[in-house]
Order: structure tokens, then sequence, then C-alpha cells
């Protein structure tokens, strides 16, 4: 397997990820008759991003490589806010 076949199956595996958060989200929601967003779906964000960054760093892409920085930032700190909040409410839960 040669170089740019190895490149295109990590840009296909990182969009395959990033994509999968949305499959995450529907099928969350449909079970909860309700839009939902799934810690899940902030994984998938992170994983897909990530390695879609690595893709567009090697591809040399200023936009795609802005993007996908930038969208890293935002999953993150929002899975920071989903894991502290539940932390706190197990602390609460825990001093009752």
């Amino acid at each position: 397997m040669d170089n740019n076949t190895i490149w295109l199956i990590v840009g296909f595996v990182g969009q395959a990820l990033f994509s999968a958060r949305f499959l995450v989200q529907w099928l969350a929601s449909e079970r909860q008759k309700k839009s939902v967003i799934p810690v899940m779906f902030w994984y998938f964000s992170i994983l897909g991003g990530s390695t879609l960054l690595v893709y567009s760093i090697h591809k040399e892409d200023p936009v795609f490589i802005l993007g996908q920085a930038g969208g890293l930032l935002i999953y993150a700190r929002n899975l920071y806010f989903v894991v502290r909040h539940a932390k706190q409410e197990q602390t609460a839960g825990t001093s009752e």
C-alpha cells in the first residue's frame, strides 16, 4: 500500500467518525422523541475532527486546518461542560 492510499484511508476514516456523530445524535433523539445531544456526539466530534485535522495538515490545506482546529476547541469545551456538570450532579447526589 502506497503513502497516498494510507492518507486517503486516514481521511475517509476521519470523515466516517465525524459523520457518525450525526447518526448517534439522530438515534438518541428518536429514542427520546425530542432533540438531544448525547455525550457520544462530542466524543465522535473530537475523534473525527482530530483525524481530519491530521489529514488536513498532511494535505497542507489552511482552510481545512483552521476549520478543524477551531471546531476541536468547541467540541472539547462542550465535552468539558458535560463532564463537569455530571461531576457536580454526582457530588450533589452524594451529599444529600
